[in-house]
């Protein structure tokens, strides 16, 4: 494909004639503009009729920027096409299947606002987003406390510290399936399970063991537990980095004032952890509201039916989808928790400037 084209002198000199006094009056209002954003913005037109300028001249079909451009597309392409056709297809068919009615095999219904109706009557909806919210509320300030609380430990120069920071985050990346049933051996429901015979041996009647995720009671007890452990690694290495991006020199004068351990951390190293606190509040809440993998490992049980003490939207979501094949209702349970994820991001990030920054 030829880049250049013919040049007519007069319409050369037609373009010329427009083009170079809008250049002469930017320069000249980039000169005398005083701020720093504006005059950034001005130079940036500049250098736009510059380019069109040298295009004029030369005849090429496209501008220099352009060219950048097409090189910037041609390599994002590939991944822009994946994330098209298997997450922002799907995810748009989803809003549109949630005003329909489809088993996936029958024609299509449109159903309006039916299958966001039917949530209001639906007790398995209703069990799911409570047991959400809790299993929310509990493991984000627990999962925080634990992660800041090894963080600040282990970053002081104590020995064996890789080691045990090694360990910390050894549960997050080891395999779900396998540490779910270590857990559930460690947490079995029987007298013989190693946690309950402690507890038999410290004087807890054997009627009263707890029979942790079989029992409806202690059920979200032990998946907030096990949610707490098995994250709080990594989010320890995040505090991490932000321990060691505080400057020492504060700690050197809070300590020449006579500071202690708390007043140190109170006043230096909470609010300049303040960022990274936000970060995390909100990866770990939208992880919180998207948990399933360890709600079916753990209370599954030998069938992977829950019931409703332990049951929350995304399982709620699958068992609608692909056990019942009530596709529009299950995506617009899938529609609730989206804008129940996005009310709540939106509210954080409106904390941004105050506790963020």
């Amino acid at each position: 494909m030829g880049q250049k084209k013919s040049v007519d002198p007069a319409e050369v000199k037609r373009r010329l004639a427009v083009l170079e006094p809008q250049l002469e009056t930017l320069l000249s209002q980039a000169e005398a503009e005083t701020d720093p954003k504006k005059k950034l913005k001005l130079g940036k037109k500049a250098e736009q009729i510059r380019d069109k300028i040298r295009q004029a001249k030369t005849g090429e079909r496209f501008s220099r920027q352009t060219k950048r451009d097409l090189v910037a597309y041609t390599f994002i392409a590939p991944n822009f096409l994946g994330f098209a056709i298997f997450t922002l297809g799907p995810v748009i068919f989803a809003f549109i299947l949630a005003f329909l009615k489809w088993d996936g095999n029958s024609p299509m219904e449109f159903a309006a606002l039916n299958n966001f109706v039917k949530m209001i009557g639906n007790q398995r909806f209703l069990a799911s987003l409570k047991n959400t919210i809790i299993y929310c509320v509990a493991t984000v300030p627990f999962t925080l406390a634990a992660a800041l609380g090894l963080a600040v430990i282990l970053n002081q120069k104590i020995k064996g510290r890789n080691f045990f920071r090694t360990v910390s985050f050894f549960p997050y990346v080891a395999s779900l399936v396998a540490v779910a049933a270590v857990w559930n051996m460690l947490f079995s429901p029987a007298k013989s399970g190693p946690v309950n015979m402690i507890l038999y041996y410290l004087g807890v009647a054997a009627k009263d063991l707890p029979k942790w995720s079989a029992d409806k009671d202690w059920v979200m007890f032990t998946l907030i537990a096990f949610s707490v452990w098995k994250n709080m690694g990594y989010y320890m290495v995040i505090y991490l980095a932000g321990l060691q991006g505080i400057n020492g020199e504060l700690y050197e004068a809070c300590s020449l004032d006579g500071a202690n351990a708390w007043q140190r951390f109170r006043y230096i190293t909470w609010p300049q952890l303040q960022p990274t606190t936000f970060f995390v509040t909100i990866i770990l809440t939208i992880n919180c509201f998207k948990v399933y993998d360890i709600v079916y490992m753990l209370a599954g049980g030998n069938t992977g039916v829950l019931n409703e003490s332990a049951m929350v939207l995304v399982y709620h979501i699958y068992e609608e989808a692909f056990r019942n094949w009530n596709l529009g209702y299950a995506s617009a349970v899938s529609m609730v928790l989206f804008l129940i994820v996005l009310a709540i991001t939106l509210v954080q990030f409106r904390g941004e400037k105050k506790y963020a920054n």
